[in-house]
């Protein structure tokens, strides 16, 4: 029986990860701009400094880089604290391990300040006992030091702790670190055949608890 867990956020908890695809959408409409159909890749592929160098050139709006990134921010943060939207079945199934006494807790690439936001808002925040991000740690998840560093936290063996990942480039920085790893379905992961070949268990949803409890149960 598994000891740990240690959850990612976006698109593993929450069903967070469209806000990230849309934001330069949502940031030029809550200006009165309209967004043109490429928006969403120069936001894919670009820091937050990159998109709003981006924003000023393509739609001569008048505010500042600064400015724009600032309101970005806000819009993000809004959506953290007031609407991301729990994955379906989450909530029971993180209820189920704290009642089987599994320690867990969250590795994630947002800020701190969102997290814990937004894990109060839906009621879940006392399943875990720390959050780990990337820029606490100094690392993003193409290295494995969040997920040590969460481990040794934790203070369980590393083959009872399974990490919950929606993308595959950071479920195989696990799986390559010798984590167990189950691979959560999320829409805007780009490879989900590969993602389905690398976890050692694989997720459409939470709903099904009982097989998926079995597979933890197995360890």
């Amino acid at each position: 029986m598994i000891k740990g867990a240690i959850f990612d956020l976006d698109g593993t908890i929450f069903d967070s990860n469209p806000i990230w695809s849309n934001i330069g959408e949502r940031y030029l409409l809550s200006i009165g701009v309209t967004p043109k159909e490429n928006l969403s890749e120069a936001f894919r592929t670009a820091s937050l400094y990159q998109a709003a160098c981006h924003i000023v050139e393509e739609y001569k709006v008048h505010f500042t880089v600064d400015e724009i990134m600032d309101g970005v921010n806000k819009l993000v943060e809004n959506f953290y604290m007031n609407e991301a939207p729990l994955k379906s079945g989450v909530y029971e199934f993180l209820q189920s391990l704290n009642e089987m006494g599994v320690k867990m807790c969250v590795a994630t690439a947002t800020d701190r300040h969102l997290v814990s936001a937004a894990l109060e808002r839906v009621g879940i925040s006392d399943f875990f006992s720390e959050i780990f991000t990337c820029n606490s740690v100094g690392a993003s998840k193409d290295k494995p030091k969040i997920f040590r560093d969460a481990l040794t936290h934790l203070k369980t063996e590393k083959a009872l702790t399974p990490v919950f990942e929606d993308s595959l480039f950071a479920l195989i920085t696990a799986k390559n670190d010798g984590f167990p790893v189950v691979g959560i379905k999320d829409d805007e992961e780009k490879n989900p055949d590969k993602m389905r070949y690398e976890a050692h268990y694989y997720l459409d949803n939470y709903n099904d608890i009982d097989e998926l409890l079995d597979f933890l149960n197995a360890f």
